[in-house]
């Protein structure tokens, strides 16, 4: 299965972002969409799985959960919007963590793009930036990857210097 993940866009939603999500056969959000529109248009485009952030409205909070704990090409995915990093992790995510033991774990919310292995839970962590102008982040970020049998691929960086 071939994914296009972002966060952050608070309200952002731009033909770059669109072009580097076209090919993807599924759209993951990992919170801070900023407004119910932005939803809608990644929905528009393909299967979304998203969760709330923490700058997110009711119309947002009440379509999308707090976090998602799913399954793609084989392999465990937990996502809420604040997670922390491997070894500094939310202490709300930590025990997500505890409980659902995934072999990916997904979140947003830092505005820092992170692709890193936890040796600890045995599971990779994803955090894909900001894709929007909100922030202090030098650049828009979105990531692309495959998921297939219990592994991930081919991944891609979009990476856009703020105007």
């Amino acid at each position: 299965m071939y994914i296009g993940l972002l966060s952050d866009t608070h309200g952002f939603f731009d033909g770059e972002l669109a072009s580097f999500l076209a090919p993807v056969e599924e759209i993951w959000h990992a919170g801070d969409f900023g407004d119910s529109a932005t939803a809608e248009k990644l929905a528009s485009l393909h299967p979304l799985v998203g969760v709330y952030g923490n700058c997110d409205g009711q119309d947002i909070r009440l379509t999308y959960p707090a976090f998602q704990f799913f399954e793609r090409g084989g392999m465990s995915i937990l996502m809420p919007h604040i997670g922390g990093d491997p070894g500094r992790y939310d202490l709300r995510a930590q025990a997500l963590i505890e409980q659902y033991r995934p072999q990916l774990f997904v979140c947003g919310h830092s505005h820092i793009l992170r692709v890193e292995n936890d040796r600890h839970y045995d599971m990779m962590t994803l955090n894909p930036g900001a894709c929007g102008y909100q922030g202090w982040q030098q650049f828009r970020t979105a990531l692309r990857f495959h998921i297939d049998g219990g592994t991930i691929s081919d991944m891609e960086l979009l990476k856009i210097p703020k105007k």
